[in-house]
């Protein structure tokens, strides 16, 4: 749909995936291809090597710098994706203070995940920063390890630093259109045909490659990718995996929908109400053209 947007308001997409920004990893993040953006230019997306580490706060830098140069060339920025952070981060001008970083303690906590588990880590989390827990899945290791870091470096808490960084106000006047289904279910079969389509086009194969590489950073967290490792060791048979990414994208469209569905400023499109894509396109217009009388 961003791609028709792009068409019709001569428009340019940034991507706003955590996973569609690294190279290589363009099965199981479903980076598009190139006859899927039909001459669209696209940014943010597979630039950046798999073993690099890339933060919230990387993002909203690069995002606003694409963002101006689209404008200077009189074209209309498109973010596009399911990350809500990086979403949220760049349209309320988010400004991250710097903590520094402290690279032992990090490693540390990393170590405590392992021997003890994400929920035991997220426990502690939770002791000194209520808030950043309510708001950070205990399976987002990169994110809770980073908020105890800011806590161990600053001795205040990553959501009060947060909080502060949002008294600037946003650049931006943006319109969100979120994508939803009032049948949950048809959403759930849709990703299991969607995960069988991609292990058809080689998924095993290019998480096999990361695997035997090793030592990927961030990016061998993609879903897709780690649910294959106990394959790859013949501790679980290929089916098995296949069925727990299918179960951990379910639970991620979840949580995706749980974090935007705090966002009153979505206009949400309910998918089932329609019977052509066609008549999708048509209403996402009326919504844009609604909102800002173009």
């Amino acid at each position: 749909m961003s791609v028709e947007l792009a068409k019709r308001y001569d428009g340019e997409i940034i991507s706003a995936d955590s996973m569609q920004i690294y190279k290589g990893l363009d099965i199981a993040s479903a980076k598009p291809t190139v006859e899927e953006m039909q001459g669209i230019p696209h940014h943010l997306i597979d630039f950046l090597e798999r073993d690099v580490v890339f933060s919230v706060s990387d993002y909203v830098r690069l995002a606003n710098e694409k963002i101006k140069e689209i404008l200077s060339r009189n074209r209309l920025p498109i973010v596009t994706g399911g990350t809500g952070l990086y979403i949220d981060s760049l349209l309320e001008n988010v400004r991250f203070a710097d903590g520094g970083s402290d690279e032992a303690y990090r490693m540390e906590l990393y170590d405590i995940a392992r021997e003890y588990g994400n929920k035991y880590l997220h426990g502690m989390l939770r002791d000194i920063d209520p808030e950043s827990a309510e708001n950070i899945h205990m399976n987002n290791l990169v994110r809770v390890v980073r908020a105890l870091e800011v806590y161990h470096i600053t001795g205040r808490r990553f959501s009060e630093l947060k909080a502060e960084s949002r008294m600037i106000e946003s650049p931006y006047d943006s319109l969100i259109i979120g994508l939803n289904f009032h049948d949950r279910q048809i959403l759930y079969d849709r990703i299991n045909r969607r995960v069988d389509d991609m292990v058809n086009k080689g998924m095993i194969e290019e998480a096999e490659e990361l695997w035997i590489r090793g030592n990927q950073g961030t990016a061998s967290n993609a879903i897709g990718y780690k649910e294959l490792i106990p394959y790859f060791e013949n501790n679980m048979t290929l089916s098995g995996c296949i069925d727990r990414i299918k179960q951990e994208t379910r639970r991620y469209a979840k949580r995706q929908l749980t974090w935007f569905r705090k966002n009153t400023r979505i206009q949400w499109l309910f998918l089932d109400e329609f019977n052509k894509k066609s008549e999708i396109l048509e209403k996402s217009e009326k919504t844009i053209e609604n909102c800002w009388n173009v």
